[in-house]
């Protein structure tokens, strides 16, 4: 793959243009597409290295965020967020497809100027992925428990340094930090961002 393509990202506007929360109507539909639309794009041609490919992966996406729009629940998770969860597993859909087909013999790949995409760009997206999915899952917290976690898991610190800090006993850090997780994990799980 020669490199990232740029594509729009997340668009900021006023009015109605950036109050996209649902796809109830076909209204709602299509302002999420203009909305979300080109970093989807941008997204599964980047981790598929195939622009065809990757339109049809975004048709895909929002037709199935239609017909699941009933299930939708943006006090679950924001609209964006699931819509890249829903690009994730048609991506992941359209790489099983696509190496399932028969390859093609070096001379008959010759005329072809598509490369497989590296292993590693695939892994860069689903890691920037799980990072919206775990931000997005952080800010349902209370604060307390966000700061347990961000400075124990993400910052490296240690339960004493920041129970010294905080001027508390290490052991209502500790059990601060068990109960965080235990939901944190709750969270992850309920929106399916966990494997079983």
């Amino acid at each position: 793959m020669a490199g990232r393509v740029g594509w729009p990202r997340r668009r900021t506007g006023t009015g109605s243009e950036s109050a996209v929360y649902s796809l109830r109507s076909e209204q709602d539909v299509r302002s999420a597409y203009q909305r979300y639309g080109g970093e989807l794009l941008g997204f599964a041609h980047n981790a598929l290295d195939d622009r065809q490919l990757a339109e049809e992966v975004v048709q895909e996406t929002f037709l199935r965020a239609w017909r699941s729009a009933p299930s939708y629940d943006e006090r679950r998770s924001g609209l964006r967020t699931w819509l890249y969860a829903i690009a994730r597993h048609v991506v992941a859909d359209a790489r099983r497809r696509r190496s399932a087909r028969p390859q093609l013999t070096d001379r008959e790949a010759e005329g072809t100027e598509r490369q497989e995409p590296a292993g590693e760009a695939g892994d860069s997206f689903d890691r920037l992925l799980m990072r919206i999915e775990l931000d997005e899952a952080l800010q349902r917290l209370t604060p307390d428990h966000r700061q347990v976690i961000t400075d124990v898991h993400l910052l490296g610190r240690t339960c004493a340094e920041l129970a010294e800090e905080l001027g508390v006993p290490a052991s209502t850090v500790r059990s601060r930090l068990y109960y965080a997780v235990r939901v944190l994990r709750g969270i992850l799980e309920e929106n399916g961002w966990l494997a079983p």
